[in-house]
């Protein structure tokens, strides 16, 4: 986007005093240090901390994260980063979230603090590359401030705990330094950043900054977000895909105690999904949410479906085996290596398998919603948890025609994301309520948006649905030498500016193994038509295929009598590094034959031909990060108990390996949970799930005890780790399963299917 800051070492950090005697490092947008930091945001304001880093002269360090945190655990890991090259003392830390951070330059909006996003295990990555220059100039900064005060050379001075210290033993503590480190000049050149001999926090495990608040009860999410006299709005939305509203008795919610107004909103001609209101809706305004929701139940709404009626999930399933049938219709070829066809023909044998998920939901702890405060004539305040604020100011600049200084948007940490936050449907709404015109008694308050588990689960931004379809040409060797993948779903992308030939990237990766593995190796994707809003989900778009390709995996092992993980490792070969035309290649098999092997030996693979129980395993690739799950599951009359779940995990350079465990275990947990249970289904064109008992979240009793995660030492740059525990886990499952009942689950959710099955 225009106006994004591309930092580099080369770039200066800017920095400046405050009057409290403190010190303030934040990002210079322009050249090198020509403006002073944004001290009128600091004072007592800390919930609206501008800069990356503040000294304060009580030793405190503030330090500002860039990055939305809606579980992924970027508060501590991007504050770590910036503490470990200031020498901080962890205990004097104290973290608060940035919020978006933007001003005018040449008529677009400048991105004042680089990247501000989370949920696409980016953050880590990119704060590697540029955050730790924030703590190393701080650092080089306060070493010349102690290194006058103590009469020696600044490269006699070392820092430890927030303290600097001379060869001969004197200390200075930070904050008595801050104010005259922010009076001298700037360095000629950036001050380097540390080697990994000097790491003091990265690499420490922590737990996360805002841990005891959470559990108490005292975080504010942005749920309990305020901004003065409050009006809550709830609407009623319509159920059908492009549908309209039929009928609503307007006066009979007005007359609901409480209830101020109705107002009718709706999508924008033009916009892409995401930017706008998803469906046509009445917004009740009134005192309370209680009052709001009995006006809604008042509006008794009915609603006309579209022109197009969404069909089931069975309708779509029944056209993608249609298309990969009919050989006149012509799919998206992500990658073609070879001749599967040739491959095929001369084959001592040939398999094939298709496999069945459903739509599914992310329905996040916290549903959406928004609070707005609007001056129709100079500012407007927005405060939402996203996982992209860039995206959230881009429709409230649309719709208030604002310059960048008179928008402000906060990003409290939210209550899950997985994808959903990506998407600002919630934040729309809100601004149009705000810029509607409303009755004089609340026409300037705030307006708090709030949705329901209801209105989340049926208007979301699903992960679409997919049918996948896998040959494999085996030779008199038992090697598998051709690889046909196609698989068909409703694109993502569709409807938000993406070339038809381009719709496929959202749904597969051209270069996800087994491609570079098999010298004959094709993979299509087909496109179906649906009026279902989709959207990214946790692990997009490496999920739907993975449990495809590891199932398929385990059945050709399965079908010459092999062992699944020793399978693998064959098939892997030597390692080498592959080619991979995306964020994080190439592919270095070493790597993930390590973590196979590493999660075989801590499940005891040993046992996997003699055991009563199930063993299954599955591995992925995922954005540079290396992963391999084995499950242990047990045959029960009704289904299976899943009994041990073990994870090992290759992420580079952990940053704090206590925040990867949890990562990775809650994306499993997520994973197992998803592909027992949950589907979201459609009938008369209308999503039937409504609540957390039509779509059940496993509980307690469904998973395992434990997700034990092995993180595998390395030095290699780090990756990010918030959606790495999703690909690999369900495979794992239906392999266990199978390995435990001799049924082998092609379609999910699994529980669901293994009862039909057996």
């Amino acid at each position: 986007m225009s106006g994004e800051i591309q930092l580099s070492r080369r770039r200066f950090l800017k920095f400046a005093s405050c009057a409290a005697g403190g010190l303030i490092i934040g990002v210079s947008t322009a050249s090198a240090l020509e403006r002073p930091a944004p001290v009128a945001l600091l004072g007592d304001a800390w919930s609206q901390l501008g800069p990356y880093l503040r000294i304060a002269a009580d030793g405190r360090i503030f330090i500002g994260v860039r990055d939305p945190d809606n579980g992924e655990g970027t508060s501590t890991s991007l504050a770590r980063l910036i503490a470990d090259e200031l020498d901080a003392d962890w205990s004097r830390v104290i973290v608060e979230p940035l919020g978006l951070g933007v001003e005018a330059g040449n008529g677009e909006p400048r991105w004042t603090y680089g990247r501000q996003h989370s949920g696409d295990a980016d953050s880590i990555p990119a704060a590697w590359a540029d955050l730790r220059q924030a703590g190393a100039l701080a650092r080089w900064l306060i070493f010349q401030a102690a290194a006058r005060r103590l009469g020696v050379p600044a490269e006699q001075i070392h820092g430890a705990n927030g303290m600097a210290i001379a060869a001969d033993g004197r200390r200075l503590a930070y904050g008595d330094l801050a104010s005259a480190a922010a009076a001298l000049q700037a360095p000629t050149t950036a001050p380097p950043v540390k080697t990994a001999d000097h790491y003091t926090l990265i690499g420490q495990g922590v737990g996360d900054v805002n841990a005891r608040d959470i559990v108490t009860g005292q975080l504010k999410y942005a749920i309990d977000q305020t901004l003065g006299d409050t009006i809550v709005a709830v609407l009623a939305r319509c159920p059908y895909p492009g549908g309209t509203l039929d009928t609503a008795d307007r006066e009979a919610a007005k007359r609901v105690s409480g209830v101020y107004d109705v107002i009718d909103i709706g999508p924008e001609t033009g916009q892409q999904p995401g930017y706008t209101p998803q469906a046509p809706g009445l917004a009740v305004l009134a005192k309370d949410t209680w009052s709001a929701l009995q006006g809604r139940a008042a509006l008794k709404a009915t609603w006309k479906p579209g022109a197009f009626v969404e069909t089931g999930t069975g309708a779509l399933e029944q056209q993608a085996l249609a298309m990969f049938d009919n050989e006149t219709v012509v799919p998206s070829t992500a990658r073609d290596d070879g001749d599967v066809a040739a491959a095929r023909k001369k084959a001592a044998r040939a398999l094939e398998a298709t496999y069945f998920q459903p739509w599914v939901a992310h329905a996040t702890a916290e549903p959406p919603n928004c609070l707005v405060r609007l001056d129709p004539d100079t500012s407007v305040t927005v405060i939402a948890a996203t996982q992209a604020p860039r995206q959230a100011y881009a429709v409230v600049q649309r719709l208030t025609g604002f310059t960048p200084e008179q928008i402000d948007i906060r990003v409290p940490r939210g209550g899950g994301g997985f994808g959903r936050r990506l998407h600002h449907d919630q934040v729309a709404e809100a601004m149009l309520i705000a810029l509607a015109k409303k009755p004089d008694e609340i026409r300037n308050r705030t307006i708090r948006v709030m949705w329901t588990r209801d209105d989340d689960l049926t208007h979301d931004f699903y992960r679409p649905m997919a049918v996948h379809r896998i040959n494999a040409s085996i030779d008199a060797k038992k090697r598998v030498v051709g690889w046909h993948q196609r698989m068909a779903s409703p694109s993502i992308q569709k409807g938000r500016g993406v070339p038809d030939e381009r719709l496929w990237q959202s749904e597969m990766m051209p270069d996800a193994l087994p491609a570079g593995l098999v010298p004959n190796f094709r993979s299509d994707w087909y496109p179906l038509e649906s009026q279902m809003l989709r959207g990214e989900w946790r692990g997009s778009p490496h999920v739907t295929p993975t449990f495809a390709t590891e199932s398929f995996i385990d059945e050709i092992a399965h079908s010459l009598k092999a062992n699944p993980l020793d399978y693998r490792l064959s098939l892997l070969g030597e390692g080498r590094q592959l080619p991979y035309n995306g964020r994080g290649g190439p592919i270095d098999t070493a790597r993930l034959a390590n973590v196979l092997r590493l999660a075989a030996e801590r499940i005891d693979w040993s046992r996997w031909l003699r055991s009563e129980n199930g063993l299954g395993i599955a591995c992925a690739y995922v954005w540079g990060a290396y992963i391999a799950h084995a499950v242990e599951v047990i045959p029960t009359t009704d289904g299976v108990d899943v009994t041990r779940v073990v994870c090992a995990v290759d992420v580079g350079r952990p940053i704090n390996p206590t925040g990867l465990q949890g990562q990775i275990a809650g994306a499993t947990m997520d994973a197992l949970s998803t592909a027992l249970n949950l589907a979201i289904t459609v009938k008369d064109g209308q999503v039937q799930q409504r609540t957390l008992r039509d779509y059940p979240l496993a509980n307690s009793a469904q998973m395992p005890n434990e997700v034990e995660v092995f993180i595998v030492p390395s030095t290699a740059e780090p990756t990010g780790a918030s959606v790495m525990g999703v690909p690999s886990a369900a495979p794992a499952l239906a392999n266990a399963v199978f390995r435990a009942t001799a049924v082998r689950v092609r379609r999910l959710p699994l529980l669901r299917e293994l009862a039909r099955l057996r």
